[in-house]
């Protein structure tokens, strides 16, 4: 089914996936390869701003971010990986209304399969740092009325980065009135409050978890029974990448140049080409280009040991 020329089906699929009863675990990735090695461990992805404006940017979370540099990585990411749920942060719609309708019904249209839209004002943060100012509560409110009346079947999570209880109370009450398809409360650190709120406003809450961040680190059967439905993990994949990068290339410059072999622990040529086989082979099958007709990398990987 369409609506306005959109293909909803990815929305449809996340909307069902959220009755269930046990929470959908959304990880954060940064770029195609760390979503690729993601989706071995989960089936849902997080397209975060933190992530993306370091990995594609170099810069911190403040605002960096180009909607036409988002909408080109979700297309770049659907291509290779069509079946994840996909989460995408959205800010707070890169600052206009008019902008923000836009971006969310190309971003449907690109195959998300939801978007998280804040209540922060510019200059913006992460929302697990200091320092963050809000929107007026009508000024968001009309901003995602827009948003909610442009999407086709996308789920919209508004999120709110107020931190008085009696604030993000009111917050989570309108946008819930407004017709949000699922809230979330950032840097949360009162697990106590998240529980009475999911239990109040009886739609989908979403949880998020950063290492080092101001929210405390629980496991799914913990949040599934405080009435979490959505548990986003915004940077591991970034993180990891980081750590692994740097004790890497430690290791090169301390053996003086020499590279370590691969190993279980280490990854060598054959592993990472059979990654980047497996993704042009899928891109392949749903471009209906049968294995006589591929390209020469899929059938030359057979030579190199396959996948892992």
């Amino acid at each position: 089914m369409r609506k306005g020329g959109t293909d909803v089906q990815h929305g449809r699929r996340l909307r069902a996936a959220l009755k269930r009863s046990r929470p959908i675990p959304f990880i954060g990735i940064y770029d195609v390869f760390s979503a690729t090695l993601a989706t071995r461990h989960f089936d849902a992805l997080f397209v975060s701003g933190f992530g993306f404006g370091a990995s594609h940017y170099g810069m911190p979370d403040v605002g960096f971010i180009a909607w036409s540099d988002m909408v080109s990585f979700v297309q770049r990411l659907r291509a290779v990986l069509p079946e994840p749920h996909l989460l995408v942060d959205v800010d707070d719609g890169y600052g206009d209304v008019e902008v923000a309708c836009h971006v969310v019904q190309l971003l449907e249209s690109a195959g998300a399969s939801g978007i998280v839209l804040e209540d922060q004002k510019r200059p913006r943060r992460c929302g697990h740092l200091d320092g963050k100012q809000l929107l007026e509560l009508d000024e968001f409110r009309a901003r995602l009325r827009r948003v909610l009346a442009a999407r086709g079947d996308l789920v919209v999570v508004a999120r709110t980065d107020a931190t008085d209880p009696a604030e993000i109370t009111a917050r989570i009450e309108a946008f819930v009135a407004e017709g949000a398809d699922a809230v979330l409360v950032d840097g949360m650190r009162d697990l106590d409050l998240v529980r009475e709120l999911a239990a109040r406003v009886r739609r989908p809450f979403a949880f998020n978890q950063i290492a080092g961040g101001k929210s405390p680190a629980r496991t799914l059967d913990e949040l599934r029974a405080a009435g979490m439905s959505m548990v986003i993990y915004s940077t591991p994949c970034l993180f990891a990448a980081q750590g692994a990068m740097d004790e890497a290339l430690r290791a090169l410059r301390d053996e003086d140049g020499r590279l370590r072999e691969p190993s279980p622990d280490v990854v060598g040529l054959d592993d990472c080409c059979a990654v980047l086989n497996d993704n042009l082979a899928r891109r392949q099958a749903a471009a209906g280009i049968d294995e006589e007709h591929a390209l020469p990398m899929r059938r030359a990987s057979r030579g190199m040991g396959g996948s892992r």
